[in-house]
């Protein structure tokens, strides 16, 4: 009778425990079908974009800065001029003349300071034996100061009269692309008479921009120091047709307020321009990124859902467990949105059959097409 009863107990315990591991299978096929992958970690550049305008380094309008015939012009209109390249002549016959005129004076005054100096010399040994009176020798020092007083006005004039004569010829004061001429050959010209032409330098280029206070403090600007010592941002050119410039720029420029109006602040990079394609006025994209890219942990946009709480996405946990997760997102990238916190880069999200899960709930997995 005891061999009986525990033998009924042994086929009890089997049979128990065979109905256990069949409810465990059972609740596992029951369990919904989802499609999980791995978080992705990339690179990124950490950036924004701003309206922009590219202005010139140096912009100046050329002036006659003596009266006189316009002579010659020696460009083409619309070329590349280099530095100190002649512009235009004006006619130099009458400021030769002052010249030459200013030269005489000047020997003129020195023959006279020579003499001058001779007859106090003489002056100055007669005036102790008694030979000239204390008043002809005061005389004497009045000649000699006045002479040299008159070698300094005729040194004077010499030079105004070279300077006048070295603004016959008008040159270029930088390298860059001169404009239309506003005279012609003939013309009367003089400091009133107006712009002759323009010169605008082109390489590198200046482009302007304004920020927000709290992007200025997102980007670490408020720690700026100038060109020399920003070694954090560089800044990308984007054309009008989308494209990127080919050359990357730098800041050089924080402004010292912030507009009243706008609430923000004036910023300016300078980039290389040495094919001349960004032209001054010319409307452009700035954007404003990092030098050094960052680790950041990616994720499809798909798997990011909202409620009230906020963003989260699902996690698969240990047990194959739907686990939520909140998170804080960033930028959206091509391979998906960048999640700054919240996840770990060994880990894997639920992507599709998020609508059949809670969290803490088991699922199973069918394989991710990767052609979705």
């Amino acid at each position: 009778m005891k061999k009986k009863t525990i033998a009924a107990a042994l086929l009890s315990t089997l049979f128990l425990y065979g109905c256990g591991e069949s409810t465990s299978e059972h609740l596992q096929s029951q369990a919904p079908l989802v499609v999980a992958e791995p978080v992705m970690a990339t690179t990124h550049q950490q950036s924004k974009t701003y309206i922009g305008r590219v202005e010139a380094l140096e912009d100046t309008n050329i002036t006659a800065q003596v009266t006189g015939y316009l002579q010659q012009r020696h460009f083409d209109e619309g070329q590349m001029v280099e530095a100190g390249q002649l512009l235009y002549t004006i006619e130099p016959s009458s400021f030769e003349a002052q010249l030459a005129s200013a030269k005489a004076a000047l020997a003129q005054a020195k023959a006279t300071l020579k003499k001058a100096q001779l007859d106090f010399n003489r002056g100055k040994n007669l005036l102790p034996k008694g030979s000239i009176s204390q008043s002809e020798f005061d005389s004497l020092t009045s000649m000699l100061l006045g002479a040299e007083a008159q070698v300094e006005s005729a040194q004077a004039q010499l030079k105004l009269a070279e300077v006048n004569l070295s603004y016959t010829e008008i040159r270029a004061p930088f390298s860059g692309r001169i404009s239309a001429t506003q005279v012609s050959t003939g013309d009367l010209v003089s400091p009133q008479s107006g712009i002759l032409t323009t010169l605008v330098s082109l390489n590198p280029v200046h482009t302007s921009f304004s920020v927000s206070e709290r992007e200025r403090l997102e980007l670490g600007m408020d720690e700026y120091q100038g060109s020399e010592n920003n070694d954090t941002a560089e800044v990308q050119v984007i054309l009008e047709n989308g494209e990127n410039f080919e050359h990357l720029g730098s800041l050089d420029y924080l402004g010292n307020r912030i507009d009243l109006d706008t609430g923000t602040i004036a910023m300016r990079a300078v980039v290389p321009n040495p094919g001349f394609r960004l032209l001054p006025g010319q409307h452009v994209r700035v954007e404003l990124r990092e030098k050094d890219p960052t680790d950041v942990v990616v994720v499809p946009r798909r798997a990011v859902q909202t409620d009230l709480e906020g963003h989260f996405v699902m996690v698969v946990a240990e047990g194959n467990i739907a686990e939520r997760r909140n998170v804080e997102l960033g930028r959206q990238l091509e391979q998906g949105v960048i999640i700054h916190s919240g996840l770990n880069s060994n880990e894997h999200i639920i992507t599709q059959g998020l609508q059949r899960i809670r969290n803490g709930v088991p699922v199973r997995f069918e394989e991710h097409n990767q052609s979705e």
